[in-house]
């Protein structure tokens, strides 16, 4: 089968990089990369062609492909450049983007949606939310270090002593986990809220405070998102909340909901009561954000405050990103590509949640 690795146009990673694609093409595949698919993630062209691969135009790998891969979804007139019985894997988001799945299904083509695999222990490996959101935890906390006018950790000079930082993480998810374990290790006071009370022990693991509300619900099949709480528990936690905010020096939240909005957890008033040059980082900021004032793909000045939203900050790390992303698709396709051969069987628990799209016929309905 050949397989396509087709170029982001919107961000620097690269779905399949040479040490994978090498991996592919010894088991009976050709792989086809279009012109500087790995440039912006520092694989070049030449590293493709050293170990087998074609460097062929966009429009031949739409065109021939049997298999086309991409992290962002391609638009409609490039989806319909496929012939009838391709094999396309992306992140199409149809809980988001409903239309997708119908331009998917015009096409005729075969969609598998990497962000559909269900989370479950046999599908670890292929967990591209989980590999993504920890690079976007530990990069939120070194942006806003980069952004805070002052020290993360505690220093005693000739001059006098520093107090550290105190950060915020609203949500301990592996974001969350991860942008608290880097905080610590550059020296901050770290407390970290999450509506889960089974959150609690791994935060503390961490050598952060759990900060705590009374009352949440509690979705364990909500596959690693928040879940909608009640109007008495957001009360509440909008108390809490705002207390922390306002003697925080970062903040950084994590909170995303699943087929949503994501929920707003910092106010216009809250960002209001922080310190002066304060920073935060919005990691849903894809979903709209959980800061009132975020602005979604931009770096905003409010007052004083810094408030992060770039949508994909794994990105910004694209060659170790680039990296982990491909593995987790390498072992996605071998559940279904064996030899050059595919073979998909919706009896298959992965199969039967990420195949939005069968050969036309749309399967993903909300």
């Amino acid at each position: 089968m050949i397989i396509g690795i087709i170029r982001e146009q919107d961000d620097t990673r690269v779905s399949i990089v040479p040490e994978v694609a090498s991996k592919l093409g010894k088991d009976g595949n050709e792989i086809w990369v279009e012109p500087s698919a790995g440039a912006s993630s520092y694989f070049s062209d030449q590293e493709y062609e050293k170990i087998g691969a074609k460097i062929k135009s966009r429009e031949e790998i739409l065109r021939m492909a049997g298999l086309n891969i991409s992290i962002t979804a391609l638009d409609e007139n490039e989806i319909m450049k496929m012939h009838k019985s391709a094999i396309y894997i992306s992140s199409f988001h149809p809980y988001m983007n409903e239309e997708i799945v119908s331009v998917l299904g015009r096409a005729g083509i075969t969609a598998l949606s990497l962000d559909m695999i269900p989370r479950i222990t046999m599908a670890q490996t292929m967990d591209i939310l989980s590999s993504m959101a920890s690079i976007s935890g530990y990069k939120a906390v070194i942006m806003a270090a980069g952004y805070l006018p002052r020290y993360f950790p505690m220093l005693t000079t000739a001059a006098g002593s520093i107090p550290p930082s105190r950060v915020l993480i609203l949500g301990a998810g592996v974001a969350g986990l991860q942008a608290i374990a880097t905080a610590r290790r550059l020296g901050s006071i770290v407390e970290a809220f999450d509506t889960r009370h089974a959150a609690k022990e791994e935060v503390e693991s961490l050598g952060a405070k759990f900060v705590e509300v009374e009352g949440a619900k509690d979705d364990k099949k909500a596959g690693g998102y928040a879940v909608e709480q009640t109007e008495e528990y957001k009360t509440k936690q909008r108390e809490l909340i705002a207390d922390r905010v306002s003697k925080s020096d970062v903040v950084i939240t994590t909170a995303l909901l699943r087929s949503k909005l994501a929920p707003i957890l910092i106010t216009r008033e809250m960002v209001e009561s922080m310190k002066q040059g304060s920073v935060i980082v919005d990691l849903a900021a894809s979903a709209g954000g959980n800061c009132e004032l975020t602005r979604p793909g931009e770096i905003a000045r409010i007052g004083t405050i810094t408030i992060i939203g770039i949508k994909e900050l794994s990105s910004t790390l694209p060659l170790h990103a680039s990296q982990l992303y491909c593995k987790n698709i390498f072992n996605y396709i071998k559940v279904f590509l064996n030899q050059g051969v595919a073979n998909i069987d919706l009896n298959n628990e992965i199969m039967k949640h990420s195949a939005i799209v069968l050969n036309g016929e749309i399967r993903y309905h909300k």
